[in-house]
């Protein structure tokens, strides 16, 4: 039932979603409780929302650490709180899943209603749906939440059939430049297959969650999914693309996206080698090839890194919403988010205005 009503993005999939439960993922010691929201009508499932009881910010994109200060300085909790979400993925969609109409105003205010009531019931400080889609967000705001923008870099295509037109669509500049990065890596005799669905074995995993962990390692994060998880995924989760790069007989990097008919995700990459132009072109460039011999008009590639501006991703807006029980903080985050939502709105046009295409003649 939780399928027929989440729409064609792979993390929205109760199997997506129950192998973060299922592998330790989320659950019990890592601070994200799973409490989702089910809606029903005479007997019959019509909304949904996964919703997590969370007891830090980790694994949001969404940076609400100086409010959790602010109540801290006040002498109240922040947390817990409630967040919709998917666990560890900032890719917009749907929040409150509903079918292929999405959600009507009377589902959203009946499940804003429900959550609220939940958090106040709970001694939950607050409710933040992260990276709603924009239907949700105009229903979100109806229902008296607040919203606050974000901006990640995402590829569009715009009609190229091929990478070589592609290029031809770069200024000079920025055109040699990933010519020169993409051939740094053929120098080094690095060789790519792909991988999909099923295709994708044990022996693969193994390998890609060991270059997972050594490079999250080497630069001090936290590796949040667990060695099962990716198990789960690669035998019940549809659309799974692993970029694997072999130097010789060597495994030394890996990229695992994410696919639907439209739109392909890029989510974790590692390596054990630096070669100039590797990650460039195992998060990117092969990405962007698949997309172009698949015929995906959009790649998101994730959160943050203003690199990704020179190599044809542009700024796109993101956005969360948000409801605090305290009403004082509610109005000063407001008066917060309205100021720094106008900032982004400039920074996003600067970007813009730094964009690697060459001019409409």
């Amino acid at each position: 039932m939780w399928n027929s009503l989440s729409g064609s993005q792979p993390f929205l999939r109760h199997e997506f979603l129950q192998a973060l439960e299922d592998s330790g993922s989320v659950g019990a010691g890592t601070g994200w409780s799973p409490e989702p929201l089910a809606l029903y009508q005479h007997g019959t499932l019509i909304g949904t929302v996964p919703l997590y009881r969370k007891r830090h910010s980790y694994g949001e994109y969404v940076f609400d650490w100086a409010w959790a200060q602010a109540y801290g300085r006040a002498g109240l909790n922040y947390y817990p709180k409630l967040v919709a979400a998917v666990p560890f993925t900032p890719v917009t969609g749907p929040r409150l899943l509903a079918g292929p109409n999405g959600a009507s105003k009377t589902l959203t205010e009946t499940a804003v209603q429900a959550i609220c009531a939940r958090a106040q019931a709970t001694c939950a400080s607050s409710v933040h749906w992260l990276f709603p889609s924009t239907a949700d967000c105009v229903r979100l705001a109806e229902a008296g939440l607040i919203r606050r923008t974000g901006f990640q870099f995402h590829w569009e295509n715009r009609g190229w059939t091929g990478f070589a037109d592609y290029l031809e669509a770069f200024s000079a500049p920025k055109r040699k430049n990933i010519k020169r990065e993409r051939r740094a890596v053929a120098e080094a005799c690095v060789q790519y297959t792909v991988h999909e669905g099923q295709a994708v074995s044990e022996t693969l995993w193994d390998d890609f969650y060991d270059l997972y962990l050594t490079t999250i390692f080497k630069y001090g994060g936290t590796p949040y999914l667990t060695r099962e998880f990716f198990s789960r995924i690669g035998a019940t989760v549809p659309g799974i693309v692993l970029v694997h790069a072999r130097r010789g007989q060597e495994s030394i990097a890996a990229a695992l996206f994410f696919r639907d008919q439209d739109t392909l995700y890029g989510r974790y990459w590692g390596t054990r080698r630096e070669l100039s132009g590797l990650h460039f072109e195992t998060c990117y460039y092969q990405a962007i090839d698949y997309c172009l011999a698949h015929g995906l008009n959009r790649f998101e590639a994730g959160a943050q890194g203003g690199h990704k501006l020179s190599r044809g991703f542009l700024p796109t807006p993101t956005y969360s919403m948000h409801w605090l029980d305290h009403h004082e903080f509610q109005s000063a985050v407001a008066d917060f988010l309205d100021r720094e939502n106008a900032g982004l709105e400039i920074t996003m046009h600067e970007l813009n205005e730094h964009s690697p295409f060459r001019a409409p003649s």
